[in-house]
């Protein structure tokens, strides 16, 4: 029977930081070491202050001096040492000193574990405001060979180093204790790392369980528990399912947006995604190598029936994970808040795929009456340096009329500032478009799944219809999205 450790029912309602790291301490089965870099060991230190640490840490350091820090970790090849990989190597090498240094037959009960963070803290010109990587790999039985890992990333908001490195601190202390007392709640495993801690002093935007005890996490899940609970304002996650940093992913890139409500994937959000593509990448200043696309739901979107339903969101997580998409989840109901968090990583060129639906609400003061400058102070934002709007053209289901950038209608109020950013190229139309598939909407084909009628099959590409049906995909749908083809608001 696997060992776990032993409970001691008197600390379990004491919330406060030196009764979770006393806890561990008095616990005779965890032990292990620190390895902390680039904003002191703020972690281990209140382990030491709490007591009884001897019988915890094996080994608690720093390696401040790069050359230390290679020789004990490894050369980076691109300088940068607040990165996953950093994170990696160190849990990996120090897990396996103590392997190597503590005989398992004379510890048959440890658990054992190692945390570590590698971190840079705010600079003096107050620039960068400071972000890290913290992650611990630990047992929950002495038998186990592989060991569970959770990496997270953190981007501090406070203004002054010392309050970081406390923050760092008692982050750390929630993400040790969590491991081994609330890992079988990862949900609230989540929300525990804020404990002692306001939301405003620092934002968790990314985070990985791996390991023998988390086989029946999804990571996918975990990061839209990153946006519920308010951690953070983006996540996005690989085809893989695993969560990707954004700030990594976007970092300097050429980025193509496609926003939608991809419920499910329809042959006219590939046909828009793979037509827009072929126009942004011959654009002057793209490269093609420096290039992502983004499929972006919206969290507005995925409330679109009341609350969020979670086997909704998996369906369409992994159907867009099947076609190989990058996926982001975000707060940013108005496209200019996604454009300015996107400014945040790049300054390269940045593309947003749009139905012509979209565009007519884009152009609607009423999205914007909570700026003081109104729809000019967003479109600011929106159409700043390097932005362009690849419009997807809409059949008029009475008229039969083909809707573009020529013909739509704003409002009149609007009229003149249309034809401004229409003339200044910041609106390109999808011209080589499928006109076969203009009838096809999601809307429509989430209705003939749940209604278990034929005819949906042909509206999606190629295998989707399969992986639905082998899966039961959308089998308990509501059919609550606007009709539009990339179903998404302003």
């Amino acid at each position: 029977m696997a060992s776990q450790p032993k409970k001691d029912l008197a600390f379990e309602n004491i919330p406060s930081i030196k009764a979770k790291t006393l806890r561990i301490n008095l616990n005779p089965d965890i032990y292990g070491t620190f390895a902390e870099i680039g904003a002191g060991q703020e972690t281990a230190r209140h382990f030491f202050r709490a007591g009884g640490a001897s019988g915890t840490i094996a080994k608690a350091m720093s390696a401040y001096d790069k050359q230390f820090s290679d020789a004990i970790y490894g050369i980076e090849k691109d300088g940068r040492y607040v990165t996953q990989p950093r994170l990696k190597k160190m849990l990996d090498h120090e897990m396996g000193l103590i392997e190597q240094r503590l005989d398992r037959s004379e510890h048959p009960e440890r658990l054992f574990f190692t945390y570590a963070n590698t971190v840079a803290t705010i600079d003096f010109s107050k620039r960068y405001k400071g972000h890290g990587w913290i992650g611990m790999q630990f047992q929950l039985d002495p038998g186990q060979t592989e060991y569970n890992e959770i990496v997270m990333h953190v981007r501090f908001k406070q203004t002054e180093a010392r309050l970081q490195q406390e923050t760092l601190g008692v982050v750390g202390v929630n993400l040790i204790y969590g491991a081994f007392f609330k890992y079988h709640k990862p949900r609230k495993f989540l929300k525990y790392l804020y404990d002692h801690i306001d939301r405003d002093t620092v934002e968790i935007d990314m985070v990985n369980f791996s390991g023998p005890n988390f086989k029946n996490v999804d990571n996918r899940l975990m990061s839209l528990q990153l946006i519920r609970n308010d951690m953070t304002d983006a996540v996005m996650f690989g085809p893989d399912g695993n969560n990707l940093l954004p700030a990594t992913v976007l970092y300097k890139k050429n980025i193509l947006t496609l926003r939608g409500s991809f419920r499910p994937v329809t042959k006219v959000n590939m046909d828009m995604f793979q037509k827009s593509y072929d126009i942004f990448i011959r654009e002057q200043t793209v490269e093609e190598e420096k290039t992502i696309v983004i499929f972006e739901i919206t969290l507005a979107n995925l409330k679109a029936s009341g609350e969020i339903d979670e086997r909704d969101f998996m369906d369409r997580a992994q159907l867009l994970c099947s076609l190989g998409g990058t996926v982001m989840i975000s707060k940013f109901q108005e496209y200019y808040k996604l454009v300015e968090y996107y400014n945040n990583y790049t300054k390269a060129r940045l593309g947003l795929t749009m139905g012509v639906s979209n565009l007519i609400d884009v152009f609607d003061e009423k999205y914007y009456r909570h700026l003081s400058g109104g729809i000019l102070e967003a479109f600011g934002k929106l159409f700043f340096k390097n932005l362009k709007v690849y419009l997807y053209p809409m059949k008029d289901k009475n008229t039969g009329q083909i809707l573009t950038s020529n013909n739509i209608k704003v409002h009149p109020r609007m009229k003149e500032l249309y034809k401004f950013f229409k003339y200044n190229g910041k609106v390109m139309d999808i011209i080589d478009y499928d006109p076969d598939i203009l009838h096809i909407f999601s809307r429509d084909v989430l209705r003939r799944i749940a209604a278990k009628e034929d005819g949906w099959q042909e509206m999606l590409p190629e295998g989707v219809a399969e992986l639905i049906t082998k899966n039961e995909l959308f089998k308990t749908a509501e059919t609550l999205e606007p009709e539009t083809q990339s179903e998404e608001k302003s």
